[in-house]
């Protein structure tokens, strides 16, 4: 059965229990209950069984925790006024009256029940639908598996702490962006960091400089406190504008810059220590923007939290980086170069299947329109400067000189394998309706750049020769890998056990500290998640596995 997970007013079981209303409020409370519930989904029925078929909300203790679980959400960047708190403790007073009807009594039990069942399902798989936010998305939203009999165990007890981590999702990375969250908000709620001002010169290390001041107190604020120590008991989060009596609060030193190059580090920014344009925009971005941008990665998250964990592949496209979560739980990463602006990488999930060593490269038809034909067109000797061959569909070799290149119709180009090739020497497969796969590349001097977003779609890996053969061993394939490659010949080989591989895009993280790291929206993907955030609730449907 499907539960609509709509607004708290307006959900699947909403009309049918309406219908209700007519039923003899002279029956007991549990037979006029029970009547109820034999139109309700059978996870709501459930939750009731567990609860020995009684109303579940029928004294203030349990409405009242409740309603701070609901206000609680706020810590996991859920707004809780989409559950309605206040509305439902006045309905509570109203229900609780001893003159009210039992009707009225049973009426507000459901809702009270479905406002708890519809807020946990959506703080462990999100409030929105992705597809709502993002036509293009491609990975399913798993099914919620509420922990009901804790839950109604936890409610019972007036403990939200556990009735929320028993639906919250799992992991790390979740719990990271909660700790930064509340760090953030924490920083907003003291008004926020100082600004620097612009300046004609970059300010660098071993400058003396008023500006120097404020960049001690904006990194101080977000936990660098060693850029104070010179006198910190001075300066405190809860006293911001004491300021500091160190006599060398001007001088940029070499702690500051340390800090100065950690900062620059977590977001995606030149380690240089200085403070040049892109550094003081970074640093200036005011904290409630990167409250939302913290708020829309939670939303991801979630989405993503029925995701498979253990052995599998995972590539984050706006941090750029991959990371390999071995079957013996060793961890391997490396940096990528990801799709730029207007040729993005997909998010998506899939299995990488099979190797192609000393790949050819056939170029896509994007690229073959905006870059490579206007340059076909100006010189025909690109072709050979280049290794590439014109070949048409069947991929029979054509002569160039006999194509007319303003109409070149059918014709596809093809670059030889070899050290030029832009795949390199190793291409890693996986089905996908995008044509993109992960690659070497010749350039390997483009990994040392902060900010890596220059292909056309596809994924270059740093070090993809190395992870070909953990996936070799991994997969338990019988593949001489280093023979294969040195025969110089294309060849497809396929993997014994196909590697589970996701595309992720996260513009946030925490660490365990709380400390964030805020990467470059380079898709510009944030905006609509963050005004669909913003917005009312909509109507989302979702299979929950105990209502089959």
């Amino acid at each position: 059965m499907l539960v609509a997970l709509l607004p708290i007013t307006a959900n699947a079981e909403t009309a049918s229990e309406a219908d209700a209303d007519a039923v003899d409020e002279s029956a007991a409370p549990a037979s006029l209950l029970d009547e109820r519930l034999e139109a309700a989904s059978p996870r709501l029925a459930r939750f009731y069984a567990l609860h020995g078929g009684l109303p579940v909300w029928q004294d203030r203790a349990a409405v009242t925790t409740l309603v701070e679980l609901l206000e609680a959400l706020e810590g996991d960047g859920l707004d809780p006024a989409d559950y309605r708190p206040e509305r439902l403790a006045r309905e509570a007073e109203a229900a609780l009256d001893p003159a009210a009807s039992e009707a009225a009594r049973v009426r507000f039990d459901l809702d009270a029940s479905r406002t708890l069942l519809d807020a946990l399902t959506q703080l462990q798989r999100g409030r929105l639908d992705p597809r709502d936010v993002y036509p293009d998305w491609e990975i399913p939203v798993a099914p919620p598996r509420l922990d009901l009999v804790g839950i109604e165990r936890a409610i019972a007890d007036g403990d939200v702490e556990t009735a929320l981590a028993l639906a919250r999702p799992e992991g790390e990375e979740y719990a990271g962006l909660k700790r930064a969250l509340t760090r953030y908000r924490h920083i907003a709620g003291l008004g926020g960091w100082p600004m620097l001002p612009a300046r004609q010169a970059p300010l660098r290390p071993g400058h003396v400089d008023e500006d120097v001041a404020l960049l001690r107190r904006r990194l101080a604020m977000i936990g660098e406190l060693e850029v104070m120590a010179a006198d910190v008991t001075h300066y405190l989060p809860n006293h911001p504008d004491i300021a500091l009596e160190s006599p060398g609060q001007h001088r940029y030193d070499d702690t500051l810059a340390a800090a100065v190059r950690r900062f620059q580090r977590r977001h995606m920014l030149a380690e240089d220590g200085v403070i040049g344009p892109n550094t003081r925009a970074a640093l200036n971005v005011p904290a409630r923007v990167r409250i939302e941008a913290l708020r829309a990665n939670l939303e991801r998250a979630r989405w993503l939290s029925g995701e498979r964990s253990g052995w599998r592949l995972e590539v984050d496209l706006a941090g750029q980086r991959l990371d390999y979560h071995r079957p013996n739980g060793e961890r391997w990463g490396a940096r990528v170069i990801v799709g730029q602006p207007g040729r993005a990488s997909p998010v998506l999930r899939s299995e990488i299947t099979y190797l192609t060593l000393n790949p050819t490269w056939t170029v896509p038809p994007t690229i073959m329109r905006e870059d490579v034909l206007p340059a076909v067109r100006r010189d025909l000797d690109y072709l050979a400067e280049h290794d590439m061959e014109a070949i048409d569909p069947q991929g029979r070799r054509l002569d160039p000189e006999a194509i007319d290149w303003q109409r070149p119709g059918a014709v596809m180009l093809r670059q030889r394998a070899g050290p030029r090739n832009p795949l390199g020497r190793l291409v890693l497969r996986f089905p996908n309706d995008h044509l993109v796969y992960l690659h070497d590349t010749p350039a390997r001097g483009l990994f040392h750049r902060p900010q890596r977003a220059l292909s056309s779609g596809c994924i270059r890996v740093e070090g993809v020769a190395d992870l070909t053969r953990l996936l070799i061993a991994d997969s338990r394939s019988a593949i001489d890998l280093g023979g294969l490659l040195a025969t110089g010949e294309t060849r497809n080989v396929s993997l014994a056990r196909p590697v589970p591989l996701a595309l992720h895009y996260r513009t946030a993280q925490g660490d365990a500290s709380g400390l964030a790291s805020f990467r470059p929206d380079i898709y510009d993907r944030d905006p609509a998640l963050i005004a669909a955030l913003a917005g009312p609730p909509t109507a989302r449907r979702v299979v929950d596995p105990s209502d089959r």
